[in-house]
């Protein structure tokens, strides 16, 4: 039986739609049939060994790459047929993202506003808006070549959401952050959340996603193994997450 109707109803809406999606390269069959939704006002962990198909997933929902089969939507918009309209409407932070250390924060940040096509007599407010959720504002004015590790995933994060996107997608946004800068990317993402907005988020660490993650989808082999609340993936299993991640990933091994 399906669910009521008024369950249905007070669900938020889906914004992002994995079906089936494969991606096969020469030698190598990376995705093999993901499929998943994530929800406006939630963040969704994508969880998985080194090797296991998340990065290559984020990049065929963010159009960077091409499925060899199946497809995904973002707002209603297929990635396939429609990738222009989808990357209006997403943010993305790639793993190992660099800065140009010869411009200003703020001139990578308006650089990128423009490249997305945010208003001119809009873009300077929004600057000054996302520097100051993301504590830039006394550093804005400051060659990024100067910055620290955490200082400069800062300015990439400004970068991926200067067009204020209902999506962002998030690879290791933390990967090698000291303990404040950390903190101050997860406050960050709280804030995307509480905002309505979906935040699809691939991680190593176990504590940062049961900190962050409304629910979870964990691949390895290029497959989905488990996907689900946390609370609900605890309850059925009598694990916590990491020891879940751990058996799952290690049933995968050949």
């Amino acid at each position: 039986m399906g669910e009521p109707p008024s369950a249905a109803s007070t669900r938020p809406p889906v914004l992002v739609e994995a079906v089936d999606l494969h991606k096969r390269f020469r030698s190598f069959h990376a995705v093999r049939g993901v499929s998943f939704h994530c929800y406006a006002g939630e963040v969704f962990g994508l969880l998985g060994p080194n090797g296991a198909g998340k990065t290559t997933t984020i990049r065929m929902l963010t159009t960077v790459l091409r499925p060899t089969a199946g497809t995904a939507y973002v707002s209603g918009h297929d990635v396939v047929r429609e990738p222009e309209e989808v990357r209006r409407l997403i943010g993305v932070l790639p793993e190992n993202a660099g800065v140009y250390g010869r411009l200003t924060a703020r001139d990578m940040i308006r650089y990128a506003g423009r490249l997305y096509g945010v208003a001119p007599g809009e873009l300077e407010a929004r600057i000054e808006e996302v520097a100051e959720a993301l504590e830039l504002t006394p550093h804005l004015d400051r060659l990024t070549d100067t910055f620290s590790k955490g200082m400069k995933q800062k300015v990439n994060v400004a970068r991926a959401i200067i067009h204020n996107p209902p999506v962002v997608f998030l690879d290791e946004p933390t990967s090698g952050l000291d303990v404040l800068s950390a903190r101050s990317v997860r406050e960050f993402i709280q804030r995307f959340k509480a905002e309505g907005r979906c935040v699809i988020m691939s991680t190593h660490v176990m504590e940062e996603a049961e900190r962050l993650c409304d629910r979870v989808v964990i691949i390895a082999g290029g497959r989905v193994q488990a996907e689900g609340r946390l609370a609900d993936l605890k309850a059925q299993t009598g694990l916590g997450l990491e020891e879940i991640f751990v058996q799952l990933v290690e049933q995968t091994v050949p």
